[in-house]
């Protein structure tokens, strides 16, 4: 008590210094008066010392705002907002306009609608503001500081250029209010569309194969790693994945103990607006939903050599970063087995209605015979229509202008790598 009292004084001379002092010159003459008339003491002339007190002393809140196209939305961009919001208390982020991506990069593969459910499902933003322009304009800018409370405005360590070669975030840099993080390496919307594109030719070469004999194109297609070339279309990932980056994504905290565990399992490849909204719906049935991502030799004999386009880790990330996600089982087995149930106490297993068609299955068995016979397994209504394909099938249907905009930019993708630099920060 005496230390708060003590404290509850020191913050009235500071917040009050004239009206604390004009009271302590006042208490001295009290005294002397009351000394020279014998008066021992006039506590009722003393102020109540607690109207100094200020309770609930509060830390400004810092808000960081971030901007993007976030097209064809992957772990690189999960990565970026992530480190946006270790740089603040509250990220707010701004998804650019169809009209402005069209005019500064060419068609988005996604809609607006499909991008905003995206961002808005990751566990780190707090805010969106629909509709961002491509470019930080001094009109923009000072709406983000007037209106929404901006303190920084951050971007990754890779050139952002408008289409006359200026740098979009000039006249943050200018305000001094612009803060940098580091590039997420491995991945891109644009190497994203690369590998659908390729996927295609893979597909036509496997036809000319079953035709006739491949010379040329692998020693031997029942080689691994002369099969992985060819599904892959000679395209080589930068991903280097870590278990550093897991835990950064990771909730770190397992179910309680009496806690409703929903599972859900899947490929999750590409992962789009259908995903978020599926993994919100089996949420919504119990306490912690655990979600099983498929290995990628599971999704290859699926769906055919050309899949999964993401392999398991970055899959297994993009499934992590998402808000309605506690826990994943990272290469989960294609059937949902007694031990898989009783191992992670799972109270409800749960299958969307719309998924990918697994053509190539020859397996008679049912993966959810298992929870069907406990009386644990529930069909959900799947709220978008979205699946991996037809998201790819958007980018084959307007393949020349893809491959037209991504030999531009795998050409700056390419210089980006060759004079790459360290840059700390993670």
């Amino acid at each position: 008590m005496e230390f708060e009292s003590s404290s509850r004084i020191w913050d009235g001379v500071y917040h009050y210094p004239h009206l604390f002092g004009g009271i302590m010159l006042t208490c001295a003459l009290l005294g002397f008066s009351t000394s020279y008339f014998g008066v021992q003491s006039l506590p009722y002339l003393l102020p109540d010392l607690r109207i100094f007190h200020k309770k609930n002393y509060e830390k400004k809140r810092i808000r960081v705002y971030m901007d993007g196209c976030f097209d064809l939305m992957h772990y690189g961009h999960a990565n970026a907002l992530r480190q946006a919001k270790a740089l603040g208390d509250e990220l707010v982020v701004g998804v650019v306009s169809d009209e402005e991506i069209i005019a500064n990069k060419g068609p988005p593969v996604l809609s607006m609608q499909e991008r905003l459910a995206l961002v808005s499902g990751l566990k780190w933003v707090d805010e969106v503001i629909a509709s961002a322009p491509y470019a930080i304009t001094e009109e923009f800018m000072h709406r983000l500081f007037n209106e929404h409370n901006i303190d920084y405005i951050i971007h990754g360590d890779d050139p952002c250029l408008l289409p006359d070669g200026t740098d979009a975030y000039a006249l943050a840099k200018k305000a001094g209010r612009y803060k940098q993080i580091k590039r997420t390496e491995g991945v891109s919307s644009t190497d994203i569309v690369g590998r659908i594109l390729s996927s295609v030719k893979d597909i036509k070469v496997n036809k000319e194969c079953s035709e006739s004999p491949c010379h040329g194109k692998s020693e031997n297609l029942n080689d691994s790693q002369g099969r992985e070339s060819l599904a892959k279309g000679g395209h080589v990932s930068h991903f280097l994945p870590t278990s550093r980056r897991i835990v950064q994504f990771s909730n770190g905290k397992g179910p309680g103990p009496n806690a409703r565990v929903v599972y859900i399992d899947g490929a999750f490849d590409l992962f789009h607006a259908g995903h978020v909204e599926i993994l919100k719906s089996a949420r919504q049935l119990g306490d912690f939903l655990l979600v099983g991502i498929y290995a990628d030799q599971t999704v290859s004999d699926l769906r055919g050599t050309q899949f999964p386009l993401m392999n398991l880790h970055e899959r297994s990330l993009s499934v992590l970063a998402c808000r309605y996600v506690d826990e994943v089982i990272i290469g989960a087995p294609w059937e949902v087995t007694k031990d898989v149930i009783t191992t992670f106490n799972i109270s409800l297993v749960v299958h969307g209605t719309i998924a990918e068609s697994n053509s190539l299955l020859n397996r008679t068995s049912d993966p959810y015979a298992v929870p069907k016979s406990m009386g644990i397994f529930r069909m959900i209504e799947s709220p978008k229509d979205i699946t991996t394909t037809s998201v790819a099938q958007r980018i084959i249907a307007n393949h020349e202008i893809y491959m037209k905009r991504n030999a531009k930019k795998q050409a700056s993708e390419k210089k980006y790598y060759t004079e790459k630099k360290y840059v700390s920060g993670d």
